[in-house]
């Protein structure tokens, strides 16, 4: 490192080995189109989108798939020029079967793209419906259609936009890369972001460890005295959107809040550069951009790859498995998901694909919990993870509910630093999950 320090940071969170020398200095690959695409309708937080296609059709790179259905959904739009062969329920990467558009691809690679936007002339409902047309979602893990954050309740005002380069999780350097060879679109897409909002005040976000990046973004926002760059502590989970809203401002986003409830949106760099593109080149989110790392991986890249591509042909265009790979991971290594079939596609938001050897892996044997209380000296959000565990695989639902489960991030930072290595966000995403479908029951009652 380049001996940047930065002092924002949070509570909590721990240091693990990062990792990111094994792809950081690999710029952006573009990876051809494959024979076949499979498109969930579900590529974002929320309800999936409504198909507008059928089986046969024929359909152009860039053409609206799918349109949202509900408030909470996202457009989709086709990542080649192809055929649909099938409409059907496949395997998405957590391992759930939900609906999917299949394509085979053709040859025609002409895109079909919206007008282009002046960004300077252009006005804050047509940035929110362009970014809505083009089906951006978030980029930092939940794929929260992004048009409904430029649509906050009259009562919520905010006053800052954050930009979340902190890309925390070892292995990924995606965001870096982004930071380092497009900062200008990335800045761009921030000030259409500040325009579409009417806030004066942007920041970005950024962990100290991407001193590169770092240097290049104090450069591309030296005409911009209401944008900030702010160098963060690299710690994780530094950039989980209360962490990183600490860090930078000092405000505390309380239990059951948003960000906009203290007056802050938060985009990922890659969605800022999708709006950019949205805007000023007329382009839809067609494409991932993702890290493929991990010492079981003949080669690392960064790859731009069209959405749907399935795992086993970007691991096959890295050069395919070393002997010793043990286990192909989408996205980083806290918070992603193992996976059983690598005929898995990727979907908007994949920012990693990880193939992890015998020695990158946690194999020690569990033992009985020490009430050594490093977990809570951990946690980011002031849990007390031993405990909601052992409540959750007890099914004492309503007591993890009132200790504060469904506060929990499922950041992992809990289980990293255990050294009686307890499967704890095993037990607390669980708990979680039933505590969140009893709470929806009672609603709908």
């Amino acid at each position: 490192m380049s001996g940047i320090k930065g002092s924002k940071t949070f509570l909590g969170g721990v240091h693990p080995p990062e990792e990111k020398e094994l792809s950081a200095n690999k710029p952006f690959e573009y990876m051809p189109a494959p024979k076949e695409v499979v498109i969930h309708l579900s590529q974002h937080i929320g309800k999936p989108s409504k198909v507008l296609v059928k089986k046969r059709d024929q359909v152009a790179k860039g053409q609206i798939l799918a349109e949202p259905d509900g408030f909470v959904s996202a457009v989709i739009n086709s990542p080649v020029s192809g055929k649909i062969k099938d409409i059907s329920m496949l395997p998405n990467p957590s391992g759930y079967p939900k609906e999917a558009i299949t394509i085979v691809t053709t040859e025609d690679d002409e895109s079909h793209l919206m007008d282009a936007l002046d960004p300077e002339t252009v006005t804050p409902e047509e940035i929110i419906e362009r970014v809505k047309q083009a089906g951006i979602v978030g980029q930092g893990g939940a794929a929260f259609p992004t048009f409904i954050k430029l649509m906050p309740p009259p009562d919520k005002k905010i006053d800052c936009i954050i930009i979340n380069g902190c890309e925390c999780e070892p292995y990924l350097t995606r965001d870096d890369r982004y930071m380092i060879e497009m900062p200008d679109e990335m800045v761009s897409g921030l000030r259409l972001l500040m325009k579409a909002l009417k806030v004066e005040k942007g920041v970005i976000g950024i962990e100290a460890n991407k001193p590169k990046a770092i240097e290049l973004l104090k450069k591309a926002v030296a005409n911009h005295p209401n944008i900030t760059v702010d160098v963060l502590q690299t710690k994780y989970p530094q950039g989980a959107e209360k962490m990183l809203i600490k860090a930078s401002t000092g405000r505390e986003v309380g239990p059951g809040q948003l960000p906009m409830d203290v007056g802050c949106v938060i985009q990922n760099v890659r969605t800022a550069v999708a709006v950019h593109d949205a805007i000023v080149k007329g382009e839809s989110q067609i494409t991932a951009a993702l890290t493929v790392s991990g010492r079981g991986i003949k080669e690392t890249k960064n790859l731009i790859v069209p959405v749907g591509t399935k795992l086993i042909e970007i691991l096959e265009f890295c050069g395919g498995l070393n002997e010793n790979a043990e286990k192909v991971v989408v996205g980083g290594p806290m918070m992603g998901v193992a996976q059983y079939d690598i005929e898995t596609p990727i979907t908007k938001a994949t920012s990693g694909i990880l193939v992890l050897t015998k020695e990158e892996i946690n194999h020690q044997d569990i033992t009985s919990c020490l009430r050594c209380g490093k977990c809570v000296e951990v946690c980011p959000v002031n849990l007390m993870p031993t405990t909601l565990a052992r409540l959750s695989q007890l099914n004492k639902l309503e007591e993890a509910e009132e200790r504060g489960i469904t506060t929990c991030m499922e950041c992992g930072s809990c289980e990293w630093t255990c050294p009686a290595n307890l499967p704890l966000v095993q037990w607390l995403r669980l708990g979680k999950q039933r505590v969140i479908r009893i709470q929806r029951n009672k609603q709908s009652a």
